[in-house]
C-alpha cells in the first residue's frame, strides 16, 4: 500500500500560526468499481489492488473502457450527424481498436462510475490535539471520504474544492480513502435534465468526464477552534477593508478569543458549533486600487488567538469596486468595457484543468495579445490558479456553475445552483478579476422564476461583483428583474450579433429602455477551414478522431492538397467577419462588452473551427496578434462606412470615431485618415483637429470624404483613420470600379447560358463562356454559396434526427486564383473578400468531386469539412475540340462588379491564352448540370432546437 512518508507529514507552520501541510500527491492504491459494488464490499476497509498517480486521471493511465461504437458519450449536442452518413465511411471508422468519432475530440479511453484511491497516512506526533482536514483541489466530481474504516462524508461541487472535515485523529498511521464517481450526480428524477449533460463541466464535448483528482492533495492542521473563512469586503472610497470572519470549532464548547490584523485587535466569541465576526480595517490612504492597467494587490494576516492554539490566515484581495450607472459598467468609478472570450476549461494535452499559475498566465497573456480583456467560462469554473493569474496580470473573469440546466421553483438544479454559489463564493470571492458571476449558461424551465432572484439576492449578500440571471437569451426578466449585468443574443428590437451591425451600422436597438450593463453573448461563430497539421499536437489526452476523419473525407474526395491554401483563404475570409462583428460591438453606444465564441477552435458539439487560435493556443497561420488587436484591443479607430463598393462618380463619405478604453486620456490627440493602394501608396489624405480623447466609445473623430473619380479604377483600395506618432490604427478595404463598363464583343466568343447552345459551339471547336443557372445546378449537388461563413458548425446546425432529411449550404469562403489572367481586370486577393461576397449570395457552385482531378478551378467555393466536396465556381477545360470558361455566378445581373467580371472573363476568353490542360468529354461535361443528375426529394423546411440561435432566424424563442 503507499505511503505517505514522515518527512512529508512534518508541520510547515511557524511563529505566526499558519496552519500545519502535508502534501499527499504521488502514488496512491487504487481500484476501479465497474459494478458499482466498493461500498457494499467495504473496499474502504482492505488495501486496493492496483497503483495510480494523483493528482492526475485514471482514463490517462491505462485505465477505463476502450473508445467503441457503443461508448456513452457524456452530451446532447453534435452526435446525432454520424448516424446519417454512409455505412463506407462510418465503418472505415469503426474497426475494433480504432473506433473514431466526427463529433469531438476524443479521451484516450472512457470510463463513467465510481473509482476508489486509497494511500496510508502518518499523523506526526506534533499534530496530537490538532484539528485536520482533507483538501481536495478539484475533483470530479463527488467525492466520499473515508479514515480507516470510518466514512467521513460526501461532497459534490464542480466549481470549488471538496473539504473534509477529519477531525481530531490520533497520532500514527490511518488509512485514507477516497471514492470519486464521475457520472451525473444531479439529475432531475423526472427526467428533464435539459442541457446539463452538455455542460463544459461535464461534458465530453471537451473531454470533462474525467475521473480522478486535479491540484493540490493536502491534510491541514489546525488548532480546533480555527478561521474557517475570510473574506475581505473593500471599500474604495474610505480605504477601508471589511473582514467577514468565519470560527469554526471543534471543542463543543463556546469561547472566546482575540482577532489581530493590521493593528487591530478584536475580542470574538464563538459558539459550540463556530461563530461570526467582523472586522474593519483601515489601510494607509495612498493604498493602491486594483484594475485591468494597474493590477495592485493588497494583503492582511489575520491571526485568531484562542484557549486552544493560534491560526492564521493570509488573505489576498484587490481594492477593487464594479457598479453600474445605466448601461454602463464601472470598476472604482471609472467606466470599463468586456472584451471577453469564451472558454469550456478544455486543456487536450492533459485532460483536466490547469491548476498551476504560470500555466493560466500563459493564457491570459495569449488573450491580452489579442486585445481581451477578460474570459467567460461556459457553465464550469477554473481553479484557483485561473483567478490568482488574472489578479496579477489584471484580467477580468466571469465564472459560471457547472450547469445548462432547466431550473423551476425547488428543482433538484436550483438546489445544487444555491449549493454551488456558496461554495464558489466562498472558494474565489477575495479574487478581485472575478467581477461577473453567471448561475448557468442558458437556463431553460421556469428559470425566469428562479435565476433573476437568484441574482437579486446574492449581489445583496456579496456585492463584490454583478450577477447575471443567465448567460444567453433575451427575456425581459434577465434585465428587469433583478440582476445586474445581463449577457444577450438579442433584445428588444433588435439583435446584439450578426450582420444587422455590420459594415458602419450597430446595435442599439437592442438597449432601448435597458439600465443595467449588457454584454453581447457569444458573437462571432463564423468556420474556417482546418489546416490538418493541428493533428500532430495532440500528443496528450485528447485524439484528433475528429480531424482525422475530416482528413479522409477530404483525401476521398480529392481535396487533401489543397488542405493549406483552403484553411488560409478560409481563414482569411473568417477574419473579415470578426472584423465586422467586433467592430460592430465596439460601435454600439451603451453596450458594455462582449462575449466571443470563440477567440480559438471548440472541439466538441460537432466540431467548432470558430477560432483564430487553435486548440492549444497558438495564432493560425492566417492571423498575427498584431493584426488582430488594429481592430480589436483598448483603442480602435472605427468608421461608420456603409458600402465597399464605389464607383469613380461616386464620394466615399464616412463618420470616424474612437473607442478607447485604455488606462489615460490621449492628450492631444492628433487624427488622421487615407486613402491607400494596393502598393501602399496613398492617394488621398486628411487631418482633423487634434483633441484630447477620455475614456468611452463613439467618440467622433471627424467626417471622412474623398472624391473617387481620380482614383485608377478597377481597382482595390484601403482607407486608414488612425492617430499621429502611435500604433493606434484601422483599415478597412473598399473597391473602385469604372463609371461605366465598356463591355468587350467578341465573335469568337459564345457567352450563353443555356447548355445546348454551349455544347453544340464546343462540338464545332469554339470558345464558349458558360453561365449556369438555377435550372442547370442540382440542388442536391450544388451548394449555395453565403455572405458569411458556417455558424458553429453543420454537425450541429442540421440537427438530425429533428431535421429528418439534413441539407446544408456549406460556405467556408473562396479560393480564388488571383494572378490567373482571368481575374486580369478582377481585382482579388487570393480569399473571398466583401466585393465576392455581394455578388455570390445564394448562387449555386458546380460539384466537381467526381470530375478528373486535374480540372482545378480558378476560383473554388470551399466546402464544409465535413463533406469536403470539390466546388468550382470559375474553371475552365477543354470539351472535344471546344473550350470551356464557366462562371457560376449569373453575369447578367446590374452591378459594377459583376461587370467588371464579366468583362474580365471576357477579354480572357477572347485572347491568346494557352489552352487548359483539363480535357472532359462531353459525358462528363454533362454529368455537372442536372438533366443527368437525379434530384434528391427537397427537404423542406429546417427545424432547429430550441436552444440554438445560428443566426439564420430559425429560432425565434421568445
Amino acid at each position: 500500500m503507499a505511503v505517505v512518508l514522515l518527512s512529508q507529514m512534518e508541520p510547515t507552520n511557524a511563529s505566526d500560526g499558519s496552519s500545519a501541510k502535508a502534501e499527499l500527491a504521488g502514488t496512491w492504491n487504487f481500484a476501479i468499481d465497474r459494478d458499482d459494488i466498493g461500498i457494499a464490499e467495504r473496499w474502504f476497509a482492505s488495501t486496493l489492488p492496483d497503483q495510480i498517480d494523483l493528482p492526475g486521471i485514471l482514463q490517462s493511465q491505462g485505465y477505463g473502457n476502450e473508445i467503441t461504437t457503443d461508448t456513452p458519450w457524456v452530451l446532447g449536442l453534435g452526435g446525432e450527424w454520424w448516424k446519417l452518413q454512409s455505412p463506407e465511411l462510418r465503418q472505415a471508422f469503426s474497426q475494433p481498436g480504432r473506433v473514431e468519432v466526427p463529433f469531438l475530440s476524443q479521451p484516450i479511453r472512457h470510463y463513467l462510475g465510481a473509482a476508489w484511491y486509497q494511500r496510508v497516512i502518518h499523523t506526526p506526533s506534533d499534530w496530537q490535539g490538532q484539528r485536520v482536514e482533507l483538501f481536495l483541489e478539484r475533483p470530479h466530481w463527488q467525492s466520499t471520504v473515508w479514515i480507516d474504516d470510518q466514512e467521513i462524508d460526501t461532497q459534490r461541487s464542480l466549481v470549488a474544492p471538496h473539504r473534509f472535515e477529519l477531525g481530531i485523529l490520533s497520532p500514527g498511521s490511518h488509512r485514507l480513502t477516497v471514492r470519486l464517481d464521475n457520472r451525473m450526480i444531479v439529475s432531475d428524477p423526472k427526467g428533464n435534465n435539459g442541457h446539463t449533460p452538455d455542460a463544459h463541466a461535464v461534458s465530453d464535448a471537451l473531454g470533462a468526464t474525467w475521473n480522478g483528482i486535479a491540484g493540490s492533495i493536502e491534510l491541514r492542521a489546525t488548532p480546533p477552534v480555527w478561521l474557517a473563512d475570510v473574506q475581505a469586503f473593500p471599500n474604495v472610497e474610505d480605504k477601508t477593508v471589511r473582514l467577514a470572519i468565519a470560527i469554526g470549532n471543534l471543542t463543543g464548547e463556546a469561547g472566546t478569543g482575540v482577532v489581530s490584523v493590521a493593528g487591530v485587535q478584536k475580542q470574538v466569541d464563538w459558539q459550540h458549533d463556530g461563530g461570526q465576526a467582523n472586522v474593519e480595517v483601515v489601510l494607509k490612504p495612498n493604498a493602491s486600487t486594483w484594475s485591468e492597467y494597474a493590477p495592485n494587490l493588497q494583503q492582511l494576516q489575520v491571526l485568531l488567538e484562542s484557549p486552544v492554539g493560534t491560526d492564521s490566515q493570509q488573505v489576498t484581495f484587490g481594492f477593487r469596486e464594479i457598479t453600474w450607472q445605466g448601461t454602463t459598467p464601472l470598476i472604482n468609478g471609472r467606466e470599463v468595457n468586456f472584451r471577453t472570450t469564451h472558454f469550456g476549461l478544455d486543456f487536450p494535452l492533459t485532460g483536466y484543468p490547469a491548476t498551476d499559475v504560470e500555466s493560466w498566465k500563459q493564457i491570459i497573456r495569449r488573450c491580452q495579445e489579442f486585445g481581451l480583456n477578460g474570459i467567460r467560462f461556459h457553465s464550469c469554473c477554473p481553479p484557483e490558479a485561473a483567478f490568482t493569474a488574472a489578479d496579477e496580470l489584471g484580467f477580468y473573469l466571469q465564472p459560471e456553475c457547472g450547469l445548462w440546466s432547466p431550473f423551476y421553483p425547488d428543482g433538484v438544479f436550483t438546489k445544487f445552483l444555491e449549493e454551488e454559489t456558496a461554495l464558489l463564493l466562498r472558494a474565489y470571492g477575495n479574487h478581485p478579476s472575478f467581477v461577473m458571476f453567471s448561475p448557468s449558461n442558458e437556463p431553460s424551465g421556469r428559470y425566469t422564476q428562479v435565476t433573476p432572484e437568484w441574482a437579486s439576492r446574492w449581489y445583496q449578500r456579496d456585492p463584490r461583483r454583478l450577477y447575471a440571471a443567465g448567460t444567453g437569451w433575451n427575456r425581459p426578466e434577465q434585465v428587469f428583474g433583478g440582476p445586474q449585468f445581463a449577457g444577450l443574443v438579442r433584445f428588444g428590437k433588435g439583435e446584439l450579433r450578426n450582420e444587422s451591425g455590420w459594415f458602419g451600422k450597430d446595435f442599439r436597438t437592442a438597449l432601448e429602455g435597458v439600465e443595467i450593463p449588457v454584454l453581447a453573448h457569444e458573437i462571432g461563430q463564423w468556420c474556417a477551414y482546418p489546416d490538418f497539421d493541428v493533428i500532430d499536437k495532440f500528443t496528450g489526452y485528447m485524439q484528433p478522431s475528429n480531424y482525422r476523419i475530416f482528413r479522409y473525407i477530404a483525401e476521398r474526395n480529392g481535396v487533401a492538397d489543397l488542405n493549406k491554401p483552403f484553411a488560409e483563404a478560409s481563414g482569411k475570409f473568417q477574419l473579415a467577419c470578426y472584423k465586422e462583428e467586433l467592430e460592430a460591438n465596439l460601435r454600439t453606444p451603451g453596450l458594455a462588452g462582449h462575449q466571443m465564441l470563440d477567440i480559438r477552435d471548440y472541439l466538441g458539439q460537432g466540431t467548432a473551427l470558430i477560432g483564430v487560435l487553435d486548440a492549444f493556443w497558438d495564432p493560425k497561420s492566417y492571423v498575427t496578434a498584431e493584426q488582430f488587436r488594429r481592430f480589436h484591443s483598448q483603442t480602435v479607430p472605427l468608421v461608420r462606412l456603409h458600402q465597399r463598393i464605389f464607383q469613380t462618380n461616386d464620394t466615399l463619405e464616412c463618420d470616424a470615431e474612437l473607442y478607447h478604453f485604455g488606462e489615460q486620456t490621449l492628450n492631444g490627440a492628433q487624427p488622421y485618415w487615407k486613402v491607400m493602394d494596393a502598393g501602399g501608396n496613398v492617394l488621398a489624405a486628411g487631418q482633423w483637429e487634434a483633441r484630447d480623447i477620455a475614456r468611452g466609445k463613439c467618440q467622433p473623430l471627424g467626417k471622412v470624404k474623398c472624391q473617387l473619380e481620380s482614383l485608377p479604377a478597377p481597382a482595390t483600395y484601403r482607407l486608414v483613420v488612425g492617430l499621429e506618432g502611435t500604433s493606434i490604427e484601422n483599415d478597412w478595404n473598399f473597391w473602385l470600379y469604372p463609371e461605366s463598363q465598356p463591355t468587350t464583343e467578341s465573335k469568337e466568343v459564345l457567352l450563353t447560358s443555356r447548355w445546348s447552345e454551349a455544347k453544340a459551339e464546343l462540338a464545332q471547336g469554339g470558345t464558349v463562356l458558360f453561365n449556369p443557372g438555377e435550372r442547370d445546378l442540382p440542388e442536391s449537388q450544388s451548394p449555395r454559396m453565403r455572405r458569411t461563413p458556417v455558424f458553429w458548425n453543420i454537425q450541429m446546425t442540421v440537427r438530425p434526427p429533428r431535421n429528418p432529411l439534413p441539407r446544408f449550404d456549406a460556405m467556408l469562403g473562396m479560393l480564388c486564383e488571383a494572378e490567373h489572367p482571368a481575374l486580369a481586370s478582377f481585382p482579388t486577393e487570393s480569399h473571398c473578400d466583401w466585393q465576392w461576397t455581394s455578388i455570390v449570395n445564394g448562387v449555386r457552385s458546380v460539384n466537381l468531386t467526381h470530375a478528373p482531378q486535374d480540372l482545378q478551378p480558378i476560383v473554388y467555393a470551399i466546402d464544409d469539412w465535413n463533406r469536403n466536396w470539390r466546388l468550382g465556381v470559375i474553371f475552365e477545360c477543354r470539351v472535344e475540340h471546344g473550350r470551356l470558361l464557366v462562371c457560376s455566378i449569373p453575369l447578367d445581373r446590374q452591378s459594377p462588379v459583376t461587370e467588371q467580371l464579366r468583362e474580365s472573363l471576357l477579354q480572357y476568353a477572347a485572347g491568346e491564352a494557352a489552352l487548359p490542360m483539363a480535357t472532359l468529354t462531353p459525358q462528363q461535361a454533362d454529368a455537372l448540370w442536372t438533366a443527368n443528375i437525379a434530384e434528391a426529394e427537397a427537404p423542406g423546411e429546417r427545424t432547429f432546437d430550441p436552444d440554438l440561435d445560428d443566426g439564420s432566424g430559425g429560432n425565434k424563442k421568445p
